[in-house]
């Protein structure tokens, strides 16, 4: 998401970066390319048009006008002003227990699987979580509840007999209080459009449960309407945030933008692919960076500080620096990577690395990988120089690949480890650099 947007905008801001002298002229045409992009992303008009004069205000001030480099000044102050306009200041939950969770928004919006992305990354901050299901209309979404609960060893409540909602929520609440549960989240029923009866059905569940936090679960994708949605909801049961899902879709996405204007409501959570993991907290800042294609190398660190095993690592970097590197560090190393997510992903979070496109194939040139490691017998992969040629036959057989891929896969890592023995004991930069080239030849990296 926002892919369109990020491409605009660093287009509209590319010719200020060298501006020697920011005049009137050269800042209108920059503001007027960013204005027609946060358009074109289907940012809210009077968003848009507020944002712009908001830059041209704190643009305007003598001190950016006799700045040393103004371009980069009028950058940073777009910066700035694109930070607020997706929410300053704190984002995080209401810091108590126990704590009640209502879920509100359209069906569709990922309400049932945000629910249980939620309780799973509360989990890991010390809550107890459990899960009430309160949509009586689908019973497929009952049914996925209890399946992400048994997955994630969350307890759900249940009630198939019933259509109350309040009664279901209240028995609800009772049940996962004698559970000694200390996060509450209720997942409601969504329409693929607001009508009343859902309304009122939210009104009265909220006055019988008495939430702590009410969350609207929106849909980058969902365009311009995502602005009315999210107003209505505010209206009826006074929204305290917004969790946006969807946001690696290829959507313009930039009305997601404009509800936190509208309703002064902050985001604070966002859902980035659909596996359970991928669920993060919204960080105003760094998202305004990313759009910028500033890139995001905080939230990559804690990426990897929370999902790479820190003793793993080590162990494969003192095996790398003694080379005595096998094929099962490799895949080891290679699963590593796979935590963090896809590559088009992580390779968003890089400065500078937005345009480079990490497609499909290099995932699955991951795969192809992994398959041709794990069609291999363990003595194999500690001493890869003994497969010979009717080795090589089974392996890419088993693997389902060609016999020249493996030999591919085979020849790059043994050049691989000719470089980590060249290297032992050394600190030479044009070696480290021929090392950096090497791997990214290795099948299913970048660069191949």
């Amino acid at each position: 998401m926002l892919e369109s947007l990020t491409d605009r905008m660093t287009s509209a801001l590319r010719n200020l970066r060298g501006v020697g002298k920011l005049s009137e002229e050269n800042m209108a045409d920059a503001l007027k390319e960013v204005r027609t992009a946060l358009l074109s992303a289907d940012v809210h008009f009077k968003v848009a048009r507020q944002f712009v004069e908001d830059v041209k205000a704190a643009a305007t001030g003598q001190e950016v006008l006799k700045s040393v480099t103004p371009g980069q000044q009028i950058i940073k102050i777009i910066n700035d002003e694109l930070t607020k306009l997706l929410g300053e200041g704190s984002t995080a939950l209401k810091d108590k227990k126990p704590l009640r969770i209502m879920m509100v928004g359209l069906h569709g919006a990922g309400k049932t699987t945000t629910s249980a992305k939620l309780a799973k990354r509360m989990a890991k901050n010390g809550y107890l979580p459990a899960l009430i299901a309160c949509d009586v209309y689908r019973p497929a979404a009952i049914d996925q509840l209890e399946t992400l609960g048994q997955r994630e060893e969350i307890p759900v409540y249940t009630d198939r007999d019933s259509k109350d909602v309040p009664k279901i929520g209240r028995q609800g609440l009772e049940w996962a209080k004698a559970q000694g549960r200390d996060l509450i989240i209720f997942d409601t029923a969504g329409r693929l459009q607001i009508d009343e009866n859902l309304v009122q059905e939210i009104v009265k569940l909220k006055k019988e449960i008495q939430p702590d936090e009410i969350l609207l679960v929106a849909d980058s994708a969902l365009g311009q309407e995502a602005v009315n949605v999210a107003q209505h909801f505010h209206d009826a049961v006074q929204l305290t945030g917004i969790v946006l899902t969807k946001l690696d879709g290829d959507a313009r996405g930039g009305a997601a933008l404009s509800m936190k204007a509208i309703t002064n409501v902050p985001i604070k959570f966002m859902g980035t692919g659909e596996k359970i993991e991928e669920f993060d907290v919204f960080h105003p800042d760094r998202m305004a960076q990313r759009i910028l294609g500033m890139g995001d190398v905080v939230s990559l660190v804690e990426k990897a500080q929370e999902s790479i095993d820190q003793d793993e690592a080590q162990r494969l970097a003192e095996k790398m620096k003694k080379a005595d590197f096998d094929l099962e560090d490799f895949l080891s190393q290679m699963r590593q990577i796979k935590k963090l997510g896809s590559l088009g992903g992580i390779m968003k979070m890089l400065p500078g690395a937005h345009g480079l496109e990490i497609g499909d194939e290099h995932e699955d040139q991951l795969k192809h990988t992994e398959a041709m490691i794990l069609s291999m017998t363990p003595y194999e992969r500690r001493n890869p120089q003994i497969i010979n040629g009717s080795r090589r036959k089974r392996i890419a057989a088993g693997s389902g690949m060609d016999v020249r891929d493996l030999n591919q896969l085979l020849k790059q890592f043994g050049q691989m480890r000719k470089m980590m023995k060249s290297m032992k004991g050394s600190k030479g930069r044009k070696q480290m650099e021929r090392m950096a080239k090497q791997m990214g030849g290795m099948p299913g990296m970048p660069g191949k």
